[in-house]
């Protein structure tokens, strides 16, 4: 299932308003194919790796195998065949996956299907670790809502600006380079117009591999005053310019709810000022945290978070603490 997982990883910021999953098939130890999702209306991870199975060792070897799958397999017919009939076809002789699916027309229908072809079948296989990567998709079927990961780079004193006269950058290149990767895993980049106005960010993923053939992440605009964003921004000028969104931000949560339902977004990237942070934190849409912390102390200047009406402190579980160069990325889900 690590071997699965690790398939997963590859559709991760790919594959929305599908999940990333994926599979591996074995026979007597022995790895005979892989597979991972990579785009909504292509191949599933379970037909990818049937495929590239057959293709290396010939369809006869695939009956008596085993698959690991990281959710549990489609049996319905949507923009692609249900996996469920492509597995019974191969003629693999058991199933394992981690996680039930949330599709409530998915949900516990494999084992009935597959059992009933005498296939045996078990759940719960890295079940904690394949829930981790789902967790969007889980969450937009549960609520309507993507899952929001509030990313900012601070001082030790918490501050997201330098006294004047220094430059811009709180952090050094390396962590600036991982906000790339992050930016790449996501499905939108969701920032303020105030933002906009006074720093002009181009909020895309420029290191050379990162999208390698995906579209750049949505780039979503939220102000009450769309008339005063500068033209001539790049998010409204540059090549991507037709992935520029703009919202309003009377309801934030119907905003958010308008970009899974109609663009398909199950996560999103928050890159803005301590106010608009701060507004979202205080409406409980934030899920994840990602702070880069700087070795250096600001003084003044922005907070990271200008919230003034937390009913209570927000605990953050899951923890990682990286480093990068001299610079600390700390990552963590709010317990809610």
């Amino acid at each position: 299932m690590d071997l699965a997982l690790a398939e997963a990883r590859k559709g991760v910021g790919r594959t929305a308003p599908n999940p990333p999953v994926g599979a591996i098939i074995v026979k007597h130890g022995q790895l005979l194919g892989s597979g991972w999702h990579r785009a909504a209306g292509q191949a599933h991870a379970e037909c990818e790796a049937v495929a590239a199975a057959a293709a290396d060792h010939g369809a006869a070897a695939l009956r008596g195998a085993t698959a690991y799958v990281t959710l549990e397999p489609c049996s319905t017919h949507g923009r692609t065949p249900p996996c469920t009939a492509a597995i019974i076809a191969a003629g693999i002789s058991r199933v394992v996956y981690a996680c039930v699916d949330a599709n409530p027309q998915h949900a516990g229908r494999a084992d009935a299907i597959l059992r009933a072809a005498g296939i045996e079948v078990s759940c719960g296989a890295c079940a904690d670790a394949a829930a981790a990567l789902l967790r969007p998709f889980f969450k937009v079927r549960a609520t309507g809502l993507p899952w929001l990961i509030w990313k900012t780079a601070m001082s030790l004193d918490g501050r997201i600006t330098r006294p004047p006269g220094e430059g811009q950058w709180l952090t050094g290149e390396a962590a600036r380079a991982d906000v790339q990767c992050i930016r790449a895993s996501v499905d939108a980049i969701l920032t303020s117009g105030e933002t906009v106005r006074r720093d002009r960010p181009a909020l895309t993923v420029r290191m050379p591999g990162l999208l390698d053939g995906r579209l750049q992440p949505w780039r979503v605009v939220v102000t009450h005053h769309p008339d005063s964003l500068p033209p001539d921004a790049p998010l409204f000028s540059d090549a991507w310019r037709e992935r520029t969104l703009i919202r309003p931000g009377s309801d934030l949560a119907a905003m958010l709810r308008g970009l899974a339902r109609e663009q398909g977004v199950l996560s999103v990237l928050v890159e803005a000022g301590g106010k608009f942070s701060a507004a979202l934190v205080e409406a409980g849409l934030i899920d994840e945290v990602l702070i880069y912390l700087a070795p250096r102390l600001c003084g003044g200047g922005v907070p990271a978070l200008a919230a003034a009406h937390l009913p209570a402190s927000l605990e953050l579980a899951d923890l990682q603490l990286t480093q990068f160069g001299e610079d600390l990325r700390l990552r963590g889900v709010i317990r809610k």
